[in-house]
């Protein structure tokens, strides 16, 4: 035990050193600013290999008295002056931006998971908060990222640290009113499939992408 405690000090320690610190300007933030209409809503994005079925990277996109997405470690990225990156949090997230974000996790090869639950703006601008202490995360440390965020947020302390985005995807599950939508896209044409609504129900969202 002691030994994997002092492996995962060593790996969260090389993770701080291999951060992607981008930082854009409060001018470049102020510019793109975007509020989506109500109701606010913290939406987990887990990218899925579709031949292994295992989760390959998780976003965390927060719609409160403004919209960002909270990326982790992730390689996503628009030109200037679109969604400008400050410590893994992409700012102005309005429809394109997140049109270009789930086409990046998603594809012939991967489809994202999308589970959402409306909240009340309080708790999402919390949960950006949290996301901005945070900050940038080292490679491979997506998920662990998201669940340190989200046991900071009203409603979602009980979503356990992980380091793997599927599990993540199945700690979110169990939040209760949560939403599951698949965004998948075969040769650029995406199409949104409707899974469930309620708690629990990840495992059915794993296996409706022939649906």
């Amino acid at each position: 035990m002691l030994r994997r405690l002092m492996l995962l000090a060593a790996l969260a320690l090389a993770s701080a050193c291999t951060a992607d610190h981008k930082w854009a300007s409060d001018a470049e933030i102020a510019e793109v600013r975007y509020t989506a209409p109500p109701p606010a809503t913290i939406t987990l994005i887990t990218s899925v290999n579709n031949r292994s079925n295992e989760g390959a990277h998780s976003g965390l996109l927060i719609s409160g008295s403004q919209k960002v997405l909270y990326d982790p470690a992730g390689s996503w990225e628009l030109p200037a002056p679109w969604a400008p990156e400050r410590e893994d949090l992409h700012y102005g997230m309005n429809d394109q931006a997140l049109a270009s974000y789930l086409t990046y996790q998603s594809g012939d090869k991967f489809r994202a998971v999308m589970q959402t639950v409306e909240v009340p703006q309080a708790v999402a601008d919390a949960a950006i908060a949290a996301a901005i202490a945070e900050g940038a995360a080292g490679k491979a440390f997506c998920a662990n990222s998201i669940s340190h965020v989200l046991q900071k947020v009203p409603g979602f302390e009980g979503v356990k640290t992980t380091m793997f985005p599927k599990a993540l995807s199945r700690e979110f599950a169990q939040v209760p009113g949560v939403v599951e939508v698949i965004h998948a896209e075969n040769a650029g044409s995406p199409r949104n499939i409707p899974v469930a609504v309620g708690t629990g129900t990840l495992a059915a969202t794993w296996k409706q992408i022939g649906s």
